[in-house]
């Protein structure tokens, strides 16, 4: 990697497939069946995240292939290292880890220079944690009911805006919980993401009976891309 700019490049990560095809479309070949944004993206599709096509991606020939450490495998990160094929791997648990690593693809790994997208975002995120005003909880799954627990994107995002999640000291990072234990009045208010669970206006918040609830984009909260210029200004609408 480095050296001659990548012009094939096949991406397994929604958040990041959304940054690349915003910086040079034509460049991206590849993507997931999750990479849903932007709506028009035209590229070969490799099936998902936890169970790529393989065979497709070494298809595709591409220069390097964008994984992430929690997203995706590292036997099919393996496999196609063992095929010959470049693959950069990402950590994310933080808005700062997600810009730093922004550089690293762009700079060491594309060579492509920078979107405008990255230093309005990161002009954004950046300064003091802020006071907080709420204290939230996050579902994203239901029946067996998970929650955002510790060390995570989703947890430090809504930090920055303010909010803390009450499970932020949970050993695990998406513990299994009772629903009970959320309602139980930690939380001024419960977050129901459209991603991975569907949570919808009759499905989710019928659950709670103590804590009032609210219905969020799920690419607002857990993706790390240019929706971060918009999970700004949308967050702060979660604020009391």
């Amino acid at each position: 990697m480095g050296g001659v700019p990548a012009d094939r490049v096949v991406s397994l990560v929604p958040s990041i497939t959304e940054g690349l095809a915003a910086a040079r479309s034509a460049a991206l070949v590849g993507a997931t069946d999750w990479c849903t944004h932007p709506p028009d993206l035209d590229v070969r599709r490799v099936r998902g995240t936890k169970n790529p096509d393989l065979r497709a991606i070494r298809d595709l020939a591409p220069d390097v292939v964008i994984a992430n450490k929690e997203e995706n495998r590292e036997i099919d990160v393996r496999r196609l290292r063992d095929a010959g094929i470049s693959v950069w791997v990402c950590e994310i648990e933080t808005v700062p880890q997600a810009f730093a690593a922004y550089d690293e693809l762009f700079d060491e790994v594309l060579g492509w220079e920078r979107p405008a997208w990255l230093a309005e975002a990161r002009g954004l995120w950046s300064g003091e944690l802020p006071e907080v005003t709420a204290r939230v909880a996050v579902p994203i799954w239901r029946d067996p009911w998970m929650v955002v627990g510790s060390r995570t994107f989703t947890g430090d995002l809504l930090r920055r805006l303010g909010l803390e999640n009450v499970y932020a000291d949970h050993p695990d990072r998406y513990p299994h919980v009772d629903v009970a234990d959320v309602d139980d009045g930690r939380a001024d208010l419960v977050l129901l993401p459209d991603e991975p669970y569907v949570f919808t206006a009759a499905d989710g918040p019928d659950a709670f009976a103590r804590t009032p609830t609210r219905l969020v984009s799920g690419r607002l909260v857990t993706w790390y891309g240019p929706s971060l210029v918009e999970a700004w200004h949308e967050g702060r609408r979660l604020l009391p």
